[in-house]
């Protein structure tokens, strides 16, 4: 069984034009940067079932000939065919939305070919897009989409509930588009309880930076956010923790358990860069320098002269990150100095973050693992 590509044009691989939407000119032909040389390298490294969908309103009637489609059309088949990418089925649909056909996106009826389970998988399918129709489509024939995001096409609220679970991937380039292709998506659901704490955390390591946290410690949720913020992460974290006795359980098993997320997510580290460091912020000056190289170590040069930062005490702020070193088997090196004790952890958890993001970075075009050893 083949998986398929099914692409949308306007927006996707060509540039939508903001005044009309149609492309019926040479001079409104434009392609999006980077759909070339990606959908190429799209062609000669993956087996999809390459399928053109798009709407096109009116085309063939008074208001929109054929004539102002085809020369524009085949100039972007001949385009990417000349660089080895060619569809297998072009699908178009020429209704107005007013009518209502189920050949329009959303509806799947150009498309029951595909939805033969002997020849297509489906489930391993999707649709590149950039509005809702296609998010619809993806949903409607049970693949998943890739939200190829543009300015001119947000989803309102109610499309967001409804389609949100139909998105697997949000782009805002091809070059992302090909790496979610050839990579995947390391997401991580991991749940650690003992009779003190009961932690539940998901955790995208190519995410976009959303964060829900309820540990129960309002000053520990906001530094747990900032990792995902800064590190590029998505990240949810519940914890019912035992903090009528105090904090310490709850920030130690939440730091083990994070720990033992990245361990699960970087099993495999091809292509991954392995190190990373940063150095910020204001008067508080951090670095934090860290290796996803399999061997737990931790240093930490930084002191603090409050007993608590919000309900968090400052002595735990080191056992966070040693529970964290020894879970996620990472060498961590922390330093700050700085005037402000709220700023000084900010911006080591900060530093933190964008260490981590440059880190878990991969290179699709490499398959090497960063180390000499032959093992990581």
């Amino acid at each position: 069984m083949k998986p398929i590509l099914f692409i949308d044009r306007d927006g996707v691989i060509l540039e939508e034009p903001a005044s009309d939407f149609q492309i019926d000119s040479i001079e409104k032909t434009k392609f999006i940067p980077g759909a070339i040389s990606y959908l190429s390298k799209i062609a000669a490294d993956f087996g999809f079932h390459k399928v053109l969908v798009t709407n096109q309103d009116g085309l063939g009637t008074e208001a929109y000939p054929s004539s102002q489609f085809e020369p524009f059309q085949q100039l972007m088949i001949r385009t990417l065919a000349g660089e080895g990418f060619v569809f297998d089925k072009i699908c178009i649909d020429t209704s107005f939305a007013k009518e209502n056909k189920p050949t329009r996106k959303p509806g799947t009826a150009m498309l029951t070919e595909f939805m033969d389970a002997t020849q297509y998988d489906l489930a391993n399918s999707f649709v590149i897009g950039d509005r809702w129709s296609d998010f619809a489509l993806a949903k409607n024939l049970g693949c998943k989409a890739i939200y190829l995001k543009s300015p001119l096409h947000a989803l309102t609220q109610e499309q967001e509930k409804d389609l949100r679970a139909s998105i697997a991937f949000e782009a805002t380039s091809w070059e992302a588009i090909y790496s979610f292709l050839k990579l995947g998506l390391r997401k991580v659901k991991h749940v650690r309880n003992t009779k003190e704490t009961k932690i539940s955390i998901d955790l995208n390591l190519d995410g976009k930076g959303d964060a829900a946290i309820h540990t129960g410690l309002g000053f520990f949720d906001h530094m747990l956010e900032q990792i995902a913020r800064h590190g590029g992460l998505d990240l949810a974290i519940t914890c019912e923790g035992d903090l009528h006795i105090d904090e310490h359980h709850t920030i130690e098993d939440v730091g083990i358990a994070l720990g033992e997320a990245f361990a699960q997510g970087l099993v495999d580290k091809r292509g991954m860069e392995r190190y990373g460091y940063a150095l910020p912020m204001d008067e508080a000056e951090a670095k934090v320098l860290i290796d996803f190289g399999g061997r737990n170590w931790i240093v930490w040069e930084a002191s603090f002269t409050r007993e608590k930062i919000g309900e968090m005490p400052t002595e735990m702020f080191f056992h966070f990150f040693k529970s964290f070193s020894d879970a996620a088997k990472a060498n961590v090196n922390i330093s700050c100095k700085g005037d402000n004790e709220h700023h000084k952890i900010e911006a080591i958890f900060k530093a933190f973050a964008k260490a981590i993001k440059m880190a878990v970075r991969r290179n699709p075009d490499s398959d090497a693992l960063p180390s000499t050893k032959g093992v990581l």
